[in-house]
């Protein structure tokens, strides 16, 4: 079967930009493969990285000039960084990595590939050659973390060297060939950034702030792709340098500034099935390790119990992330996942636990315009044993859409209860006063 007679998923015969990007890549692993039978492997890996791709260039140059075409001052460029990118990095995927813009790159099978830019998805032309290809791509990231994936262990999560969060899922599992899918190491935005995105206005930042200083126990919920991660680092900012933080995460992504962090990362288990370490794992140690705060990147199971006892046996100030698709059912999720343990527990004793440990929900949403925003921000307001209420605190509300699709609105803000202003007032933390002058108040139809 000819490079013209060969399908693409969806997009029927291929187009003679695709097949020129085959060719391509096959010239690419061409001149890979004669660079691998001159440069010493063993002289390599006593290199650093910079030296390393010094030294495959002056051999990539050296091979061009002996046996290749001649080409332009530009095309001689592109050719060496395209052959060097696929001996050292990931090949065709290195121009996506360095693309700012790319926060999501997909992989369906070797001619196909996605990628999320600025919040939307749009499929490019780059392609490997092969299912072969592809899948050394994939062993070189996995392998870099100790972990193999074949047809014995066919699905695999492992982490780039610079943060970006990686899946794997090979045939049998996936019909359509090889899945990789590279979600990248978000930036870290302060809230003053979120607050010109539109993430958020000045009072609810304001607010938000005033909050983490006053150590409220703080969850942040959405859905995923909604920015829970991005925005919890932003609210760590407000944690004051003097105190010990312990954040925990499946992938360390969440970047703080303080100087007292201790940084831990859950551990699956290896091809043994042994070696295992949960983030109910790294919690339960966390609290040995005498943290004043201790920030999760996600509860998804019977850690969550582990981490309301810690909020309410004086870990307060602590962050969590947790999907959910309103602060109403942040509140009925954490309940489910607190459950998720082997304890019997009765349901009202979680509710207790739910209601003595939480202190403020921010919801985040993503619309139709595929921006983030805070959807909303809510508080627990206790009406005795086993029942308690959200209370709204700000409420983002969007006018009606209209053609172009962008979502505008703006935040309608209601005076707190009591309880947070005493909170604020014994921590020592002022109550915001741009909040406080547009707030309405709590019986104005909040």
């Amino acid at each position: 079967m000819g490079l013209k007679d060969r399908r693409t998923s969806g997009r029927g015969l291929l187009q003679d930009d695709q097949v020129a990007e085959v060719q391509r890549q096959s010239e690419t692993s061409w001149y890979r493969q004669k660079v691998l039978e001159e440069v010493d492997l063993a002289e390599l890996s006593t290199l650093t990285p910079s030296q390393r791709r010094a030294r495959l260039e002056r051999v990539v140059s050296r091979i061009i000039t002996r046996e290749g075409p001649v080409l332009s001052t530009e095309q001689r460029t592109s050719l060496i960084r395209r052959v060097v990118d696929e001996a050292l990095g990931l090949g065709v995927l290195e121009p996506l990595l360095n693309d700012p813009s790319i926060t999501e790159i997909m992989v369906n099978g070797h001619e196909d590939i996605w990628v999320e830019q600025n919040g939307n998805l749009r499929q490019v032309e780059t392609t490997f050659v092969n299912d072969a290809q592809l899948l050394q791509t994939i062993d070189r990231i996995v392998s870099g973390v100790n972990r193999r994936v074949d047809e014995s262990s066919p699905m695999v999560d492992a982490r780039l060297p610079t943060g970006e969060r990686v899946n794997v899922i090979i045939p049998p599992l996936s019909l359509t060939g090889p899945i990789l899918t590279i979600r990248r190491f978000p930036r870290a935005f302060t809230l003053a950034e979120l607050v010109d995105n539109g993430t958020l206005d000045e009072p609810v930042a304001s607010l938000l702030s005033a909050l983490v200083e006053a150590k409220f126990n703080i969850i942040v919920s959405g859905g995923t792709g909604s920015g829970k991660t991005t925005f919890l680092n932003s609210l760590s900012a407000f944690i004051p340098a003097e105190e010990r933080i312990v954040t925990i995460e499946d992938a360390a992504e969440l970047q703080l500034q303080q100087p007292h962090v201790i940084s831990l990362e859950s551990r699956p288990a290896n091809v043994e099935g042994r070696g295992q370490v949960t983030i109910r794992d790294l919690v339960r140690n966390s609290l040995r390790m005498r943290p004043d705060r201790i920030i999760v990147g996600e509860v998804r199971g019977a850690e969550t119990l582990d981490m309301l006892q810690a909020m309410n046996t004086g870990h307060e100030g602590s962050l969590a992330t947790v999907h959910a698709n309103s602060a109403d059912d942040a509140i009925t999720r954490l309940e489910t996942l607190a459950s998720m343990t082997e304890l019997n527990i009765a349901f009202d004793a979680l509710r207790d636990q739910v209601a003595g440990a939480v202190h403020a929900i921010v919801q985040l949403d993503r619309g139709v315009d595929r921006a983030r925003r805070v959807a909303e921000v809510a508080v627990v307001v206790s009406k005795g044993r086993h029942d308690f209420a959200l209370r709204n605190l700000a409420r983002f509300v969007s006018d009606p859409i209209g053609p172009d699709r962008v979502v505008r609105g703006e935040w309608k803000l209601t005076e707190p209860p009591p309880f947070v202003l005493d909170r604020l007032a014994s921590a020592g933390v002022e109550f915001p006063e741009n909040f406080a002058r547009r707030a309405r108040p709590a019986d104005g139809g909040a």
